[in-house]
């Protein structure tokens, strides 16, 4: 007899899973029953909100979901954060938890990790949430959950299963024999023609590229030198366009110099972006507006009516609307004028630079530093200092190089588990953590999951004993500080105690070679960096 928890894990080998991040408990282990002959490979963090941030990063990075085992009641509502982050971020993750017998459910008698309503709790930060009732419900289930995250807007599924269901007879159910073909939804021809209109008639267009951006990096070059337009990446797009392009605007559109090169443009065609107030509007002072002929494409139609209103709203793929627009365009290239669209991003670029606080431009300077020393690197942040300076005006070399916490959602602890998960999904490239020294102490046991998933990472620990950011903005509203200075332990002492390479970082000019030895040790490894190396007072 074959039982549905081993169903399960070859219903995953067949929806192509090759990882899975979880604890097991005495409410999953049915789970685990078929999962150490199996292909996938499971990953054991220290907190079930770890194991949401590695599979976040695995996500990202990898564009396969991140599959999650957890227990019923803390098991979920451990990992909850995670799950809220990558909603907000439209994040493929497959939640699979537990829940306790049926004949127990809805009694409240107490049962062990009893929680009422568990699907309840988890619908609001998910696609959907689906109580398993009969073991034919689990196929219809899971189709469901990959439907969302291979057709449309991607984002947390949860489903559940009553422990007495694991063990249950599941010989009777179909197995797929291959993938099944899932298409994203593309624009109409109508809605392409009208676009291909708009963009050759400016003069003054604009690409904004969102998250929610998978295209191909040549297609996007291909029409941002045939509209002759600069291309402004949100957080979640940096690198879409090539570091150097001369079209490319790394720059926030949070700083005045974007917002006035929006405002500038007569046409502006934005690719699968909420247009959301982390990325445009993150000081909260209602500035951003777009004047001109807003054209927007995204993979949810309800997004497509949010933050600001289009004129020509297309619902589709991103990537694959780029493609229908890079098709229209041939026969319409020779009436695009040019736009001087390298000056346009140039400029922008030296103003937006300029805007920035002097400590803010060395940070940034760090982070240019680290991708110099490091090329191809993946910097994975958390909250903090740093990060919040790179999210205004850093951009790696290569897509999904920069990622981080401090956008959307807005967690801390996120950076050092999905830092694990980064790395699994692409062990050729050097990954750094780059986290504060209050958010690593949220996710701190993961460095023993560093060890055990072999995944030999850089931690840099951005030490300033407390929460910076947050008591300089006490002190600057005129709120005396409190609850933001920390006792903060020896970072390097503690991750050797795990096996790392560990060292402080001295002066700022030694980063690179710190990097390197680290590099060359083949191991995982943490440098704590104090905060006034880089603002010196």
């Amino acid at each position: 007899m074959i039982t549905l928890g081993e169903y399960l894990i070859k219903l995953l080998e067949r929806y192509d899973v090759d990882r899975v991040f979880g604890i097991p408990g005495v409410h999953t282990v049915e789970l685990y029953r078929g999962l150490a002959d199996s292909n996938i490979i499971h990953h054991t963090p220290r907190h079930e909100q770890g194991a949401g941030f590695m599979a976040d990063g695995y996500a990202r990075v990898s564009g396969k979901p991140g599959v999650c085992f957890v227990i019923t009641g803390p098991g979920l509502t451990n990992i909850a954060t995670a799950m809220a982050q990558a909603y907000g971020d439209s994040i493929p993750m497959l939640v699979i938890s537990g829940v306790n017998r049926l004949k127990d459910q809805g009694h409240g008698n107490g049962h062990l990790h009893e929680l009422p309503n568990q699907t309840a709790f988890a619908e609001k930060i998910s696609a959907f949430s689906y109580s398993v009732t009969d073991p034919a419900d689990l196929p219809q289930a899971m189709a469901r959950a990959f439907a969302v995250f291979n057709s449309s807007r991607p984002r947390p599924v949860h489903i559940e299963i009553p422990i007495d269901l694991m063990s249950a007879n599941a010989d009777h159910l179909p197995l797929l024999q291959e993938r099944p073909i899932q298409a994203c939804p593309q624009a109409s021809s109508d809605a392409v023609t009208q676009a291909v209109n708009l963009c050759s008639n400016a003069t003054n267009p604009l690409l904004i590229i969102g998250g929610g951006f998978k295209g191909d990096i040549s297609d996007l070059c291909t029409l941002a030198e045939t509209l002759d337009s600069p291309v402004v990446m949100t957080v979640n797009a940096r690198g879409q366009l090539p570091l150097g392009h001369p079209l490319a605007v790394p720059a926030s559109p949070s700083l005045g110099a974007v917002r006035e090169l929006i405002e500038q443009s007569d046409v502006v065609l934005a690719l699968g972006t909420e247009l959301g107030p982390t990325d445009f509007d993150m000081y909260y002072d209602g500035n951003f507006k777009v004047p001109g002929t807003l054209i927007r494409v995204d993979i949810d139609a309800t997004q497509l009516h949010r933050n600001a209103l289009a004129d020509l709203a297309i619902v589709g793929d991103a990537g694959l609307t780029m493609q229908a627009l890079l098709r229209s365009f041939p026969a319409a290239k020779t009436l695009l004028p040019p736009t001087n669209g390298s000056l346009r991003a140039a400029k922008t670029n030296d103003k937006a630079r300029s805007e920035l606080t002097p400590e803010m431009n060395r940070q940034i300077d760090f982070l240019r530093q680290i991708n110099d020393t490091l090329p191809g690197a993946i910097i994975v942040g958390d909250s903090t200092q740093a990060v919040y300076a790179g999210n205004l005006y850093y951009s790696p070399d290569q897509p999904k190089g920069w990622m981080n916490s401090a956008t959307g959602f807005g967690t801390l602890g996120y950076g050092l588990p999905a830092s694990i998960g980064a790395k699994l999904a692409a062990p050729e490239r050097p990954v750094i953590c780059l986290t504060g020294d209050g958010g690593i102490q949220f996710t701190l046991g993961e460095l023993g999951a560093v060890m055990d998933a072999q995944t030999p990472i850089i931690v840099l620990v951005w030490n300033n004993d407390g929460y910076q950011e947050i008591k300089t903005y006490m002190e600057d509203n005129k709120i005396k500080p409190e609850g933001v200075d920390l006792t903060t332990p020896d970072f390097p002492a503690i991750a050797r105690a795990y096996g790392f390479h560990s060292e402080h970082l001295q002066i700022a000019k030694d980063l690179p070679n710190a990097l390197k030895r680290a590099v060359s040790t083949g191991k995982p490894a943490l440098i704590q960096i104090e905060e006034q190396l880089y603002n010196p007072s």
